[in-house]
């Protein structure tokens, strides 16, 4: 994936998320563990994408998403590759229709790429 078909997002790293969600940096590990936010390491550091939270919680569409795209053998760099790209059957980065409420769609290509 290239620079030029990313979905273009900020990088948080985790005392920004404590910061932006208001919550204790436990909590913050528990929904990475849970699957309601997913990063990776980029440049060294975790980070998750700034996209994937919305009004200062994690967009409610991505942890069935994420859960569909680990079921499909995907890792979390995977998944977040995945997520921002451009795909061309939606038309769009999945990322990008999660946020416009289509996540049936992503979620039904998604459990294509098994």
């Amino acid at each position: 994936m290239t620079a030029e078909t990313a979905f273009p997002t900020e990088w948080l790293t985790l005392p920004q998320l404590v910061e932006i969600l208001g919550e204790p940096l436990g909590r913050v590990r528990r929904l990475l563990d849970d699957s309601f936010l997913i990063g990776s390491r980029r440049d060294g550091t975790f980070k998750v994408p700034a996209v994937f939270v919305v009004d200062g919680h994690p967009l409610s569409s991505l942890r069935g998403t994420v859960i569909v795209l680990h079921d499909a053998g995907f890792t979390d760099d995977e998944a977040i590759d995945w997520l921002l790209a451009h795909e061309e059957s939606i038309g769009a980065a999945p990322i990008e229709s999660l946020l416009a409420g289509r996540k049936s769609e992503v979620r039904r290509i998604a459990q294509t790429l098994a």
